[in-house]
């Protein structure tokens, strides 16, 4: 039998979450089910007894799993069953990975494995909201080292209300949209969307969700001292050689110093740093004897990068001065251009400093949507947007290996930024696919992706909302002296060694999406709110270079981009266009050389024709017309003759409508057969002279188009 241990957390209006542990999955280090109304997660925690040798980092990874059970489907492909995680599970184990990470101790390196699965879901509950929570909550219960607990909430507002994990139903009409994590005490990471809110709301937004956070941090804290948790004991590094460090500060700090101060480029930087440590290596080489020790490159390398990091944080601390010679608050120098690939629907390039994006914008019709088909989520996305990030941006000498998980993440924050200025569907028919392919890096290529995008997107003839720009921010901090940077269009090597890695991006009327990962203890809002103001401060700087580059949307899209026109049909003439078994609009398609999609919309048919040129759309819209339209008495028509009997002929005047051409109205002449004036397959210009009111049968003549001839000559 077990023992189960249960905490409930109230949410304040009713709603309540449960931990649970003791009862499932008992050989992890530890695990819990989290369950909140229907939806239940299942988290563990799994961390290797032994480190590998001279790993200085954390070996953390997060799954996160939908369980297509959990909602009673099927999955899809031919083998029905769950395959690699999809985009919102990579998205998903991201945010729990970013929130965890920082809390495990600084000297434990052991393989450690945190899984989440959705094991039942309510379909109105978002379960991501809990995933935070749940992996927390078992490495809580666990004896694996973490300076924990943290949980995640999600923010919505709602109506000017904030709502604590809101349902799906209640996020349709929210304004903003965050994800946040922390402990009891810190902000760790922040990630969402919004429509354009100010700075100050948004911090509002965070203070809220940390309140909910704390009481779901107590709760676990209070499990964990109800089971008695004690952490196990480990020695993850290798011993300090307190002669080596202090050999290694004396040669190398003022060398670094200089370096730091010189404002070089990115590799030269690299190269000139390198080089001081290979010159104490070769130094120290030549002093060794056969009896002593080989120097140990692992410590050498730790400690060598302490005092790289220590003399750059100083620098900027002290001095204000960063690696590139620029003020905290200076944007690095940005050129931009579109329209530069020929043959692209939109196409831009976005430079800033060392960071490149070349962006494309495609557009497609219906048949090109993206289909979403998750346990939670199914339906089809009409605006999508790809981050590739070539090994080759960076220098690195590697094969490119698939999609990872962090341009799946960056690709996912610049396809929020942007989103909420597609025009609607009414005024937008076109599936857009965007793809930013990051060729230079040194510093958020993510925010150069959004700043591409929005260029290639008015190249392309899109008619955007707003432009959108995005600024990423850095922060270096001395808890012991107070002082602290705020840094603005931060480095590679100044999010590396920096306190805060802050994305923002927007629109000139306020923040559209963020995304921020907080590295130290003790943020406090009066700093947070310091970083958004400046980057608001550079984020209208780089909109500026956007929109001096091109002002607005091009008036019409490129000459060899897809045209779509839509016109509006009654619900009941959808089958008729459709035909049985798709035969009419498969007809049409072939010949006019267009792609044709049939969608209900507000009771009505919208109809969409998508050619490469404007002779073929008209021939389809008018294909469709013909179908649609009821032919109207008095008007002149050019028709096939379809066949032909002996009083009269029978006209085709539109697809699928025909009329009776009486022998005694093809002239004005009597005529003993038909085939004295035509023939079948004839065409023929005919005037619809009536519509018989009960069979609906129509009645052309042809002569009342002709010259009437004399009495004498009929």
């Amino acid at each position: 039998m077990y023992k189960a241990h249960l905490k409930t957390i109230e949410l304040g209006d009713g709603r309540t979450i449960t931990i649970e542990t003791g009862k499932l999955a008992k050989q992890a280090d530890g695990s819990v089910v989290v369950k909140m109304g229907d939806t239940m997660l299942l988290a563990t925690v799994v961390s290797a007894k032994e480190a590998k040798d001279h790993v200085d980092f954390m070996p953390l990874s997060v799954d996160y799993h939908e369980k297509f059970a959990s909602v009673g489907r099927f999955p899809g492909g031919f083998l029905r069953r769950e395959g690699r995680p999809g985009e919102t599970e990579v998205l998903v184990a991201r945010l729990v990975d970013r929130a965890l990470r920082p809390l495990f101790p600084d000297d434990y390196h052991a393989d450690t494995f945190v899984t989440i699965s959705l094991i039942s879901a309510d379909k109105n509950i978002k379960a991501d909201a809990l995933a935070g929570l749940a992996a927390s909550a078992a490495l809580a219960v666990s004896d694996v080292p973490f300076h924990g607990p943290i949980s995640e909430v999600r923010v919505g507002r709602i109506d000017g209300e904030f709502i604590i994990n809101p349902t799906l139903s209640q996020m349709e009409t929210a304004d903003i949209d965050i994800m946040i994590g922390a402990t009891m005490d810190n902000v760790l990471m922040v990630e969402g969307e919004m429509s354009e809110v100010s700075e100050n709301e948004m911090i509002q937004a965070i203070e809220f969700g940390h309140i909910a956070i704390k009481k779901q941090c107590q709760a676990q804290i209070e499990l964990a001292e109800e089971l008695g948790v004690t952490k196990r004991e480990y020695n993850h590094e290798e011993a300090d050689n307190e002669e080596l460090k202090t050999a290694i500060d004396a040669f190398s700090r003022s060398r670094l110093t200089e370096i730091a101060r010189g404002g070089k480029s990115k590799h030269e930087r690299k190269e000139l740093m390198d080089k001081v440590c290979a010159d104490f290596v070769e130094e120290q080489e030549a002093k060794l004897t056969e009896e002593d020790e080989p120097l140990s490159s692992h410590l050498i390398g730790k400690y060598f990068h302490a005092v790289e990091k220590d003399v750059i944080r100083n620098i900027l601390l002290d001095e204000a001065v960063r690696l590139d010679g620029r003020k905290p608050d200076e944007i690095r120098p940005i050129w931009c251009e579109v329209n530069y690939l020929p043959t692209a629907h939109g196409s831009a390039i976005f430079t800033r400093g060392e960071t490149q994006s070349l962006t494309t914008v495609t557009l497609g019709t219906k048949v090109d949507e993206k289909i979403i088909d998750e346990a939670l989520r199914q339906g089809r996305d009409k605006f999508l947007l790809h981050y590739n990030f070539p090994p080759f941006s960076t220098g690195d000498a590697r094969p490119t290996r698939g999609i990872s998980r962090r341009e799946m993440g960056h690709g996912n924050l610049a396809h929020r930024a942007i989103k909420g200025m597609i025009p609607a569907n009414a005024n937008n028919p076109y599936t857009i696919r965007i793809v930013s392919d990051i060729l230079e890096s040194n510093g958020s290529s993510s925010m150069a992706t959004v700043c591409a995008a929005t260029l290639a997107l008015m190249d392309a003839g899109i008619q955007i909302k707003k432009p959108v720009s995005g600024i990423a921010m850095g922060l270096i901090t001395d808890p012991e002296s107070g002082k602290y940077t705020v840094l603005s269009d931060i480095l590679g090597d100044e999010d590396h060694l920096g306190d805060m890695d802050f994305k923002v991006t927007g629109t000139e009327d306020g923040i559209t999406a963020c995304q921020m990962d907080i590295k130290v203890e003790g943020l406090s809002y009066e700093i947070l709110a310091k970083a958004l103001e400046q980057a608001r401060q550079g984020r209208l700087h780089i909109l500026k270079c956007i929109t001096d580059t091109i002002s607005a949307p091009n008036d019409d899209l490129k000459p060899h981009a897809p045209r779509i026109e839509k016109i509006m049909i009654a619900r009941d003439m959808i089958g008729a266009v459709i035909g049985p078994g798709g035969k009419i609009i498969q007809q049409i398609q072939s010949e006019t050389n267009t792609v044709i999609s049939i969608d209900e919309v507000d009771g009505k048919g919208q109809v969409l024709v998508s050619a490469e040129n404007k002779e073929s759309i008209d021939s389809a819209m008018k294909w469709i017309h013909g179908i649609v339209d009821e032919p109207d008495v008095g008007e002149i028509y050019k028709g096939r003759i379809k066949s032909i009997a002996s009083f009269g002929a029978f006209v085709e005047i539109m697809p699928g409508k025909e009329g009776l051409l009486h022998i005694s109205e093809i002239e004005w002449r009597r005529l003993r057969t038909v085939e004295e004036v035509l023939k079948e397959g004839d065409m023929v210009e005919v005037k619809l002279i009536d519509v018989d009111k009960k069979t609906g049968k129509l009645k052309l003549s042809r002569k009342v188009l002709l010259p009437r001839p004399p009495r004498e000559n009929r």
